[in-house]
């Protein structure tokens, strides 16, 4: 018996859409990142793009437990010497709160253009309306 490899032309994208409302953070972005891979299907391949497109709703809702609220730091840096900052998580939560849902997918999935391309599939709005209606999204359950 052979071991049937899928090719990129087979695999076939469908869109979800995931309302972050009351979700703990860590769970809810280790259910976005398998959908994104694409492990949940029969047929997983590990080297190429097969998961599904995304569209995360009410990002601004998304919960924390313990202090991480106030003791989670985001970290960027500009590129010049010594130009980096570190944000909290509730200032993050004020002025982008997409950037914390995608910052804890991102930090699950791979780490190389593989992971980078499965992004673009990620879709994440702070409020509960999203543009991707056309796609007849299903409602993914947690």
């Amino acid at each position: 018996m052979k071991t049937r490899s899928i090719k990129q032309h087979e695999v076939e994208h469908s869109w979800w859409v995931a309302d972050a409302d009351g979700q703990v953070l860590g769970r809810f972005a280790s259910r976005i990142a398998q959908i994104l891979r694409g492990k949940h299907k029969p047929d997983f391949t590990p080297h190429m793009d097969m998961g599904d497109c995304v569209v995360v709703v009410n990002a601004e809702k998304i919960r924390v437990t313990g202090k991480k609220e106030t003791n989670k730091e985001y970290f960027r840096h500009s590129g010049y010497p010594g130009a980096q900052s570190f944000t909290n998580l509730k200032l993050m939560r004020k002025t982008h709160p997409e950037r914390i849902v995608k910052n804890a997918v991102k930090g699950m999935l791979p780490h190389n253009r593989l992971g980078r391309k499965i992004m673009g599939h990620l879709k994440v709005y702070s409020g509960s309306d999203h543009p991707h209606l056309a796609q007849n999204p299903k409602v993914m359950e947690f």
